[in-house]
């Protein structure tokens, strides 16, 4: 299917070159390359089957001197909400992980925009010998920030979704949450890690 075919067919839930230009300027980085924009390689009936449920995202790594990984992100959009939004939660963790100097992959994905209601409160590793599969926590943020700048709507807004990355520990990556609806976190989309139980969690005793 061409570019303009798939973005006439999917409207809203389309993050393409134009919209990835958007992204790229808000940010202060160089332009896409037309040149450097891949063909959407979906057959035309998985397109139009998931057009309503799922976003069709161009992936762009950036550029070696201009990355477009989770570090970029949180130097451009910040950590602080009082100052502007969108932002990342104020959570410095992950800093030195090395999944936050991932990128996405030079592809067209598709992605669930709405998390699916019979996984809530399901463990990912239960999730993990079904059918479905976790996007790299870098595809999240990217589509989050990406979505929001074409359309003024915040994605995951009171979600978590569970991704493919895994910390130095081997912890499970999970992010979204855009907002607390309990009022007690500040706005900002979050990046936590699933912890496992491992020998150094234990009890003591009490009087």
């Amino acid at each position: 299917m061409h570019i303009s075919e798939a973005e006439a067919l999917f409207g809203q839930n389309f993050i393409g070159p134009r919209q990835v230009g958007k992204l790229l300027s808000a940010m202060g980085m160089p332009a896409l390359n037309p040149d450097c924009i891949p063909p959407i390689e979906f057959p035309d009936e998985v397109l139009q089957s998931r057009c309503r449920d799922f976003l069709l995202v161009l992936g762009y790594p950036g550029r070696p001197d201009s990355p477009l990984d989770i570090l970029s992100f949180r130097k451009v959009f910040g950590v602080d909400p009082d100052k502007s939004e969108p932002c990342l939660y104020n959570q410095d963790w992950y800093l030195k992980e090395d999944f936050v100097r991932r990128v996405p992959a030079s592809r067209w994905y598709l992605l669930r925009k709405n998390v699916l209601e019979n996984t809530r409160s399901v463990s990912p590793e239960n999730l993990l010998g079904t059918d479905l599969a976790f996007p790299p926590a870098v595809l999240c943020v990217y589509t989050f920030f990406a979505f929001f700048l074409a359309c003024g709507q915040y994605l995951w807004y009171h979600d978590f979704v569970w991704c493919s990355d895994t910390d130095h520990n081997g912890d499970r990556i999970y992010v979204g949450k855009y907002h607390d609806i309990d009022g007690v976190n500040k706005n900002g989309f979050s990046i936590h890690r699933h912890l496992a139980l491992r020998p150094c969690y234990a009890s003591i005793d009490f009087l």
